[in-house]
């Protein structure tokens, strides 16, 4: 349990580094965030950071009264960690939170593919298209038909793709940019272009 920040995802590119190698890195832009709210097991049973980014006038009553004293932040999320002593409430966390080397893990929604078949979204393979065959992309049998008579929950088959919460863990910080407030992780992150990320020390 470690405090994390809350960014976007602006897209990928390439750097290189000292020993002319190349690398892939997905360009995270991370604006300060604001800690809005303190949780202890005192009084909410376990300890957190809460922290809010993108100031906007479209919040509600109950939201600006939670943000009493403090800028109408719309994105708030929480972190869970050891003990919150060392935070306070309107401190300002930014980039300068990570080195290039530290591991990290980034949370985000992958991208939706909407309505999938079950080779695309479980990697199944096809029949074969010879031999007079008509069982190219079908599913096959799911299950035998007197014992137990029905299909088993979670079995493998086409429906909803993507769209999900989903963790990338132990990426590494290639660059950091206090400047411009950008992370530059090695590799992929999940999510489209300005998709909501969070990222936080592995």
């Amino acid at each position: 349990m470690s405090i994390g920040l809350i960014g976007r995802k602006v897209g990928m590119t390439q750097v290189f580094q000292d020993d002319g190698t190349m690398v892939a890195v997905s360009v995270l832009a991370v604006e300060p965030n604001t800690v809005t709210r303190l949780r202890t097991p005192a009084r909410d049973g376990y300890s957190a950071v809460q922290l809010g980014v993108e100031e906007s006038k479209k919040i509600t009553r109950p939201e600006r009264g939670q943000l009493r004293g403090l800028p109408p932040l719309s994105t708030i999320r929480e972190f869970r960690v050891e003990d919150v002593e060392a935070f306070e409430v309107g401190q300002k966390l930014d980039v300068s939170l990570f080195a290039p080397g530290d591991l990290v893990d980034v949370t985000g929604v992958s991208k939706g593919k909407g309505f999938a078949g079950h080779i695309k979204r479980h990697h199944f393979k096809r029949g074969p298209k010879t031999h007079g065959s008509d069982h190219h992309r079908e599913p096959g049998s799911i299950g035998p038909g007197t014992t137990p008579g029905r299909v088993y929950r979670g079995l493998r088959m086409a429906g909803h793709m993507g769209d999900a919460r989903t963790t990338t863990k132990k990426l590494r910080v290639v660059r950091t940019d206090p400047e411009r407030n950008l992370i530059l992780v090695k590799g992929p992150l999940p999510g489209a272009r300005n998709a909501l990320i969070l990222v936080k020390k592995a």
